[in-house]
């Protein structure tokens, strides 16, 4: 791809703007890292815009058609993997009503790549000129530099799939599996809908204002929408570096900042929160070994605990080196679905969250991001996030907690509610 540099004063209003014109076509994604600078973010934000050309699949075998799709002309792929994707890694099935309908995989080669770093924005395209480029330049910057003035209060109530009732008797059936030797934690979540029209753009602005994270995305597949505000990394590779950084252990923030230390340190000592992050992190060794040197994965850092505006949330780091028998997909394969959003042991918690659930997840806990032409890439996990489906005009969002045997099931439903919050709030809720 040909490329070319331009100068950027506010890198605040110009995502506003790159995004305003992406959003123009019917395939788009913008990836955001609202200014976090973790380990190996490659710009402060990336946007892939119109498709060359594109991959749609279910799963059967679509790891294999995404590699041979990236091995036809390697270039940049920007996409998703769904979290029913599990059927083809495992012998499994989804049965549960699904009312966005994305694919379960979906990759596209983009014409136009815009990437924002400091002051400057690098324009990329196949056979690009510069003329052509400058043209998209100065079309961003003809864009308001802020979003439309947000409104105040939804006109639509949410519905659920699974009330209260329902679900506090489910946790209590989970932990009774586990109390059995089943499964050791189960990542069970429920789904808040509704029929209603909204604009998409608009509730990105909204839900990235209030809670930023550096893996928000704004995610456009014709009349599908993903409005995500990440704060977790599922995998990423740079070179033969593999690094992930699952989530487990999250509590809420205080105004007062001795109050906030107070529950920060809360969290980082919390017994139940540190099983469950542990449980997760060598679930993870585990998937990475499968493709690593043997000797490689290590554990980088345990129990982190990170800021976020609503929460404070325990992470983990590990990373291995991938061994060069394997295929970059291959590493993605064994590691998918990621652990922190299902559970240990993965293939029974997966039987058990398809018994429990009653939505299919979709691109809910799947994974948005890029592929380089190198085969690097970088994957977020699909949490904190609102679905739309224009054409039905159906708007979801799930969210959930880790079940353990110590988990009172009361504070559970509060956890989930907690994360809903940020969400119904961008709603007018």
């Amino acid at each position: 791809m040909l490329s070319y540099s331009f100068p950027v004063k506010n890198i605040s209003a110009f995502k506003q703007q790159m995004l305003s014109w992406g959003n123009r076509f019917n395939i788009c994604c913008f990836l955001d890292n609202n200014d976090y600078r973790l380990r190996g973010q490659r710009a402060e934000a990336l946007l892939a815009a119109d498709a060359v050309e594109q991959l749609q699949c279910n799963a059967g075998t679509a790891f294999e058609q995404l590699r041979a799709f990236h091995a036809a002309r390697p270039g940049w792929l920007f996409g998703h993997l769904g979290y029913d994707l599990k059927n083809e890694t495992e012998k499994l099935s989804s049965i549960h009503p699904d009312g966005i309908q994305f694919p379960d995989l979906f990759f596209f080669r983009p014409r136009y790549l815009l990437l924002l770093e400091q002051q400057q924005v690098l324009i990329s395209g196949e056979d690009l000129k510069e003329t052509a480029a400058r043209k998209i330049y100065e079309s961003c910057l003809a864009e308001p530099e802020t979003p439309p003035a947000a409104v105040t209060r939804a006109s639509f109530n949410l519905e659920a799939r699974m009330d209260e009732t329902y679900y506090l008797a489910a946790v209590r059936s989970l932990q009774e599996h586990i109390r059995k030797g089943d499964c050791y934690e189960v990542n069970f979540c429920r789904e808040q809908y509704a029929y209603t029209t909204i604009d998409p753009l608009l509730l990105f602005h909204r839900l990235n204002a209030l809670s930023p994270a550096p893996f928000a995305a704004y995610y456009r597949t014709g009349d599908k929408y993903l409005v995500c505000s990440s704060p977790e990394r599922f995998l990423r590779k740079e070179g033969s570096t593999l690094i992930s950084q699952p989530i487990k252990g999250t509590i809420t923030r205080a105004t007062d900042p001795a109050a906030d230390e107070l529950l920060r340190q809360e969290l980082l000592h919390n017994p139940k929160e540190r099983a469950e992050n542990v449980m997760i992190v060598d679930l993870v060794r585990n998937d990475l070994s499968k493709t690593a040197v043997q000797g490689t994965v290590h554990v980088d850092e345990l129990f982190g605990i990170y800021a976020f505006p609503q929460v404070h949330h325990m992470i983990s780091t590990v990373m291995a080196t991938l061994d060069e028998r394997f295929h970059f997909t291959d590493a993605i394969r064994e590691a998918f679905p990621m652990g922190s959003m299902t559970g240990a042991p993965k293939v029974r918690v997966m039987e058990l969250i398809e018994q429990y659930e009653r939505t299919k997840r979709g691109l809910f806990s799947g994974a948005v991001g890029y592929i380089t032409p190198e085969g690097n890439f970088d994957l977020n996990v699909v949490i904190r996030s609102m679905l739309y489906n224009a054409e039905h005009r159906y708007l979801s969002f799930q969210t959930g907690s880790a079940i353990t045997f110590n988990s009172t099931p009361e504070k559970e439903w509060e956890e989930c509610l907690l994360k809903a919050k940020a969400l119904k709030t961008a709603l007018g809720l």
